[in-house]
């Protein structure tokens, strides 16, 4: 009879296991590339290590998201996105992707035409506004429009569109039409050039490297440069188009977890990675159109998503039938012996 009581508790714990009822703790979940894709109105999650897609992180249309642009993780874990035909910012829950709010409502405060977001050093959300010459500022936690935090057109910006914070907790952007990163003292408030580009070199998305530098992505010259991340001084082009994988247009560099530079090309619908010192060309990570991917956009790199269950109920029922099913079938074993 013991005998059988410990197969009895065997079959029923692996009955709970299958029907989705954990005993053992959680597995540790890994990082993720989620990647944008403009024409199907979606965000798509994929292995950091392999490249493999994992799931549509972000629905298409899912909450009214219209044109996906830029898109982060805030101070609350919770996942922002720029829905850039509608003029908002649209939050997702940080783990499974469901759709919380309209952050931003849109045109709130002038908004038109976003580009780019970031959250900055005091948890507030800064927001580069391409109609107006302006970077916008949002309270943190409740998405109220604040202020026009750079002034229209300020240092010559035409227009603002990829925006990071340096290390000296000054404002960074890039200056499309003019091929400049500008600099916004927020203490003097006054907005100075920090790099010059070439003419015909097109900024748009940039970051700070983990060696401090600035890496900038040229749509039309179809490459990333480097600049000292202290003097603006220009270093190097760091990756280009030499192996023919960034014809489409570079929209933004990504230092992923690995130390390796990723970047989405637009019109290639693929997202390209390099050596995160040498700039060398590694391969093409996630292929042309993997799983939809459209129009690739604007990166992050985040904890792998949890799957949406279809409904929590069904599945709870489903759990406790398999759990009844178990029992009763091995009571009847039981009365047998």
């Amino acid at each position: 009879m013991n005998i059988i009581k410990s197969i009895n508790t065997t079959v029923i714990v692996s009955l709970l296991t299958l029907t989705g009822v954990n005993l053992i703790a959680e597995k540790a979940r890994s990082t993720a590339l989620f990647v944008g894709s403009f024409d199907t109105d979606s965000v798509l999650s994929y292995d950091v290590e392999t490249g493999e897609f994992i799931r549509p992180f972000i629905r298409s249309g899912n909450g009214g998201l219209d044109g996906p642009i830029a898109l982060t993780f805030g101070p609350d874990e919770n996942f922002y996105v720029i829905s850039f035909n509608n003029d908002s910012i649209l939050r997702y829950d940080g783990a499974t992707g469901l759709f919380i709010d309209q952050f931003v409502t849109s045109g709130s405060g002038g908004l038109d035409n976003p580009q780019d977001l970031t959250f900055g050093p005091d948890g507030n959300l800064y927001v580069t506004n391409t109609a107006n010459d302006s970077v916008l500022r949002y309270d943190g936690v409740t998405g109220n429009f604040i202020d026009e935090f750079v002034p229209s057109g300020s240092g010559g910006a035409n227009p603002p569109f990829g925006l990071r914070f340096g290390a000296d907790n000054n404002l960074y952007f890039t200056s499309t039409f003019t091929n400049e990163v500008l600099r916004f003292d927020v203490t003097t408030e006054i907005t100075t050039t920090f790099a010059t580009g070439t003419p015909g070199d097109f900024p748009g998305g940039m970051t700070f490297g983990p060696d401090g530098n600035l890496y900038v992505a040229n749509f039309i010259a179809d490459n990333i440069k480097r600049y000292d991340g202290t003097t603006g001084a220009f270093i190097d082009i760091f990756a280009d188009n030499s192996n023919g994988v960034l014809t489409g247009g570079p929209v933004q560099p990504i230092f992923g977890p690995d130390g390796n530079l990723y970047v989405s090309s637009r019109d290639d619908n693929h997202v390209v990675r390099y050596d995160g010192e040498t700039g060398e060309f590694i391969d093409i990570f996630v292929p042309s159109g993997s799983n939809g991917l459209s129009t690739a956009g604007w990166l992050a790199f985040g904890e792998t998503p949890l799957p949406v269950p279809e409904s929590s109920s069904s599945l709870g029922l489903l759990a406790f039938i398999g759990i009844l099913g178990g029992i009763k079938f091995m009571k009847l074993k039981d009365k047998k012996s």
